[in-house]
């Protein structure tokens, strides 16, 4: 049994949307990450010990349990303790948003204790309201500073979003197993999925890479 480059080349439409999927997890679910860690870190910083103390519980679970138990909790639980019944693709975003979220939490907390302590009394000084100093002095900073951790946080969800294909998600790992099962070829299957998990990743670290350095241009930094 050689390499079949038939068989290959036969996969690659439905291996691409596999990929498709696995792509629109990845970026929803880092995106919704991105609000849940936002939430997180303005919970963290109010004078609110109870809801500090809340943010710290979430971002321990979340950082302390395994995924894969988290979205089995969130697809398999939540319909029987709380009634509500979410399709594989929802569940499954769902699960790498509440679980990036943790993470990215932890990345805008560095972002913002790097900001020189000067910079927030320059500004309160200078009578600037809270959402001019943040808007417009403090986010642009840290946006720079945190977009290689978040990239790498980005590049994470792509490698977790197989997991997903455990509650049926139709992913591009999901999507080579029906294909292998079909053909008994696991060779060039899982050779052509590593391939397309490795186009997506180099693809959002190369496109954030530019974004990061547009941002700076723009900035002037």
């Amino acid at each position: 049994m050689g390499f079949d480059i038939g068989l290959l080349l036969h996969s690659i439409p439905l291996m691409l949307k596999g990929a498709l999927i696995t792509f629109q997890i990845s970026l929803i679910g880092a995106f919704l990450g991105i609000v849940v860690g936002f939430i997180l870190i303005l919970m963290r910083m109010s004078p609110l010990k109870p809801v500090k103390y809340l943010a710290e519980i979430y971002i321990s679970i979340f950082r302390g349990t395994p995924l894969l138990l988290q979205i089995f909790f969130i697809y398999y639980a939540l319909p029987g303790l709380l009634g509500i019944n979410l399709p594989p693709f929802m569940a499954g975003v769902l699960a790498l948003s509440l679980n990036s979220g943790a993470f990215v939490t932890e990345v805008l907390r560095g972002g913002i204790s790097a900001i020189p302590s000067g910079q927030f009394e320059g500004a309160k000084a200078l009578g600037l309201k809270q959402r001019v100093i943040w808007g417009r002095i403090i986010l642009p900073q840290v946006f720079i500073m945190i977009l290689p951790p978040l990239t790498n946080e980005l590049t994470m969800l792509v490698k977790a979003s197989p997991l997903l294909s455990v509650i049926t998600v139709v992913e591009l790992t999901r999507t080579a197993q029906q294909i292998m099962m079909s053909t008994y070829r696991p060779v060039e299957v899982m050779l052509a999925a590593a391939v397309l998990y490795f186009v997506i990743c180099f693809a959002l670290t190369r496109l954030t890479h530019q974004l990061k350095g547009r941002f700076v241009l723009i900035s002037g930094r």
